[in-house]
C-alpha cells in the first residue's frame, strides 16, 4: 500500500454584498468571497491538498480562472472532479483535516453541516472529515476582515 499526504492553502478577499460559501454551504454574512468560481476557500484548499498528495498539480491547472466554464461554478463540482481524478489514479481518501482562518463570522454552528456536505461530495465517512475555525486575534488580513484563508491536510492511499 502506498500512503501519501498533501497540504493545500487558499485565500480569497472578502467583499460586501456577495454570498459566503464555506465548505459547500452558504453561511449568512454581510460579506462574501471574491473569486472566479464561488470562491469557497475551504474546498479550494482541500482540492489543492488532494491534488498535491496525488502529484496531480494544483486547482489552477485543472480549473483555470481564465476558462469561462468555471465562472461562478459551485466548488463542490470542482471537489467532485478532483475526487474522480484521484479515483482514476487508484487513490482512496483516508482523511481530511482543514482549518478556516477568519475573524468573522463565527462558524462553529455550521461546521457539522460543512463536514457532512464535504464527506458526501468526497464519498467518505463524515468521521474522516475535520473542519476547524480560528480567528487571528484581529491580526493580518483575516483579522482586519479583508479576507479568509484555509489550510487543508489530507491522507490518501492506494492498494
Amino acid at each position: 500500500m502506498k500512503i501519501r499526504t498533501g497540504i493545500g492553502y487558499d485565500v480569497h478577499q472578502l467583499k460586501e454584498g456577495l454570498p459566503l460559501w464555506l465548505g459547500g454551504i452558504e453561511v449568512p454574512h454581510d460579506k462574501g468571497l471574491v473569486g472566479h468560481s464561488d470562491a469557497d476557500v475551504l474546498i479550494h484548499a482541500i482540492c489543492d491538498a488532494l491534488l498535491g498528495a496525488a502529484a496531480l498539480g494544483d486547482i489552477g491547472q485543472h480549473f483555470p480562472d481564465s476558462d469561462p466554464a468555471y465562472k461562478g461554478i459551485d466548488s463542490k463540482v470542482l471537489l467532485k472532479n478532483v475526487c474522480l481524478l484521484l479515483k482514476d489514479k487508484g487513490f482512496t481518501i483516508g482523511n481530511v483535516d482543514a482549518i478556516l482562518c477568519m475573524q468573522k463570522p463565527k462558524v462553529a454552528k455550521y461546521i457539522p453541516l460543512m463536514r457532512e456536505t464535504l464527506a458526501g461530495v468526497m464519498q467518505i465517512p463524515v468521521d474522516d472529515v475535520s473542519v476547524k475555525a480560528t480567528t487571528t486575534e484581529h491580526l493580518g488580513f483575516e483579522g482586519r476582515e479583508e479576507g479568509i484563508s484555509s489550510i487543508a491536510n489530507v491522507l490518501i492511499f492506494n492498494q
